[in-house]
């Protein structure tokens, strides 16, 4: 299994990552050949989350502030509650997302993930999934939200909960292993917002 070998994938995480959501996927992406690299704003550690209480630290491979996308070949978006909500704050993590699309680079995103991607104005018009209680969320910035194990769009893979990780994670491999997709435009409202958020004005 070398479908990836050359890739390299960047892994987004904060403290609160559902655990499984980063372990399994990221033990599918290496076994296929690429190399992954856990990126996050943490420190030198980073904490994951099992189901209702704290899980494993793993140790963090390069820092977000010292992290530049475009060093990597595609982005894989664990969830989880708390670690989503952390980046989807953090505007250098939302510009660290947003750059993967617009260089067109494969993403995965797994149940909460995808919440980072509202705040990076990418999911307009886009077919995506997410764990249910996200939604209204993705509705709400105008992604066309449906309820299957695994959809992908144009590069963007989704899924909804970790009994869809097998799924998820053969549909990632393919959409990495292709590579670069037609870069996406992101809708002026939300690039505007984004440019706000990341100059800290015009947001609360």
């Amino acid at each position: 299994m070398n479908e990836l070998k050359g890739k390299k994938i960047a892994i987004l995480v904060e403290n609160g990552f559902e655990e499984v959501e980063m372990t399994e996927p990221r033990e599918a992406l290496n076994k296929a050949g690429a190399q992954t690299t856990i990126v996050s704003p943490a420190g030198k550690q980073v904490k994951g989350w099992r189901h209702t209480d704290w899980g494993e630290t793993f140790p963090v491979d390069l820092a977000l502030d010292k992290a530049d996308p475009r060093n990597f070949d595609a982005l894989l978006l664990p969830g989880g509650v708390m670690n989503p909500d952390k980046l989807r704050a953090n505007p250098q993590a939302v510009q660290f997302v947003r750059s993967f699309f617009d260089e067109g680079k494969p993403v995965a995103a797994i149940c909460h993930g995808p919440w980072t991607l509202i705040d990076a104005g990418v999911v307009e018009r886009r077919r995506v999934t997410s764990y249910h209680s996200i939604k209204a969320d993705l509705k709400n910035a105008d992604a066309n939200w449906v309820d299957e194990e695994v959809v992908v769009d144009n590069g963007l893979v989704t899924s909804r909960q970790p009994s869809d990780i097998p799924a998820f994670n053969r549909k990632m491999i393919e959409e990495f292993a292709e590579g670069i997709h037609e870069p996406q435009q992101r809708s002026q409202q939300r690039s505007e917002f984004a440019g706000r958020a990341m100059t800290g004005t015009g947001v609360d």
